[in-house]
């Protein structure tokens, strides 16, 4: 955990709503000097708390209509198995997120498809080929009730 304060912490949950905002505009809002406040903001991204800036992409407009979450469980937990399966995950672009978890399931994933017919090309060529799997239980999502990318600072 890093020693930071409430000026940082305002920083972090600006930056988080808006990682475009100039720095003329976050020092403003946070109440800092523009050099104050770029110290600060350099400060955060060298100690890794703020990790870069991306753009969040509207997925339907993009034609990927459906969301998918997946349980997968493995053939067995070992450490050859595990490392397998991540690597063959990371390759596949068509995976958003992935979490190994405790439970009934190994792991979570959360995929994107185009519609059913790309889903089903995706189980096909892509989840059924991961190695080590032994079930794989889909669910589509009907609609999103709660999506943050914020933290709670």
């Amino acid at each position: 955990m890093f020693d930071i304060d409430a000026k940082d912490r305002l920083i972090l949950r600006l930056l988080q709503v808006d990682g475009r905002m100039t720095n003329a505009a976050l020092a403003e809002r946070a109440g800092l000097s523009e050099s104050a406040c770029l110290r600060r903001r350099e400060a955060l991204e060298r100690q890794g708390l703020i990790r870069g800036f991306r753009a969040e992409l509207d997925r339907a407009a993009l034609g990927y209509a459906l969301d998918v979450l997946v349980a997968i469980t493995l053939e067995n937990q070992a450490q050859a198995t595990l490392a397998a399966f991540e690597q063959a995950v990371r390759t596949a672009p068509e995976i958003l997120q992935c979490f190994l978890t405790t439970g009934e399931s190994d792991y979570r994933l959360r995929l994107c498809a185009r519609d059913v017919a790309d889903l089903e090309r995706i189980h096909a060529q892509v989840l059924t080929r991961l190695p080590g799997v032994a079930r794989i239980q889909s669910s589509v999502v009907l609609r999103s009730v709660v999506d943050r990318t914020t933290l709670p600072l």
